[in-house]
């Protein structure tokens, strides 16, 4: 494939990714949550057992400053609490309260469940696995170029 046509396939590619991106926000919004909130409040869902802000950093690949800024929002709102980890106390686990737990219920279900209807009007199974095959390469690859960049 030529150059111009792959900056033509990279063009859309990051377009299909700002849209993907754009849904989050709106979404965010509806709920006066900035996008990285409304990703925190999902990976705090899915982790019955709470986790630390350094998985969260990782998972989101967001900065140690975002991620102290969004929970310390959180604790102060009453929606999670810290606390020590057992094997290294040094560590926090973020854990929804009660409080938060029920604000996170109205808000992350339904977004999870309108991904999953996303993912399954592909139908194919293999198509899923394609979709997320070559998405974790191209991922994968970028982020090895960048990292080359100085």
């Amino acid at each position: 494939m030529k150059r111009e046509e792959v900056r033509a396939c990279v063009n859309q590619y990051c377009h299909l990714r700002d849209v993907q991106y754009a849904a989050y926000t709106q979404y965010a919004r509806k709920h006066n949550l900035t996008t990285n909130e409304l990703f925190v409040l999902d990976i705090l869902w899915f982790a019955s057992e709470g986790c630390s802000p350094s998985y969260i950093c990782e998972r989101m690949s967001a900065t140690k400053q975002t991620i102290s800024a969004i929970v310390k929002k959180f604790l102060k709102l009453g929606f999670v609490s810290l606390t020590e980890c057992e094997n290294d106390r040094r560590n926090k686990i973020i854990r929804f309260t009660e409080n938060g737990y029920h604000y996170a219920e109205r808000i992350i279900p339904p977004a999870a469940k309108a991904e999953i209807d996303a993912m399954e009007k592909l139908e194919e199974k293999e198509d899923i696995t394609e979709l997320v095959r070559l998405t974790t390469l191209f991922a994968d690859i970028m982020k090895e170029k960048f990292d080359e960049l100085k």
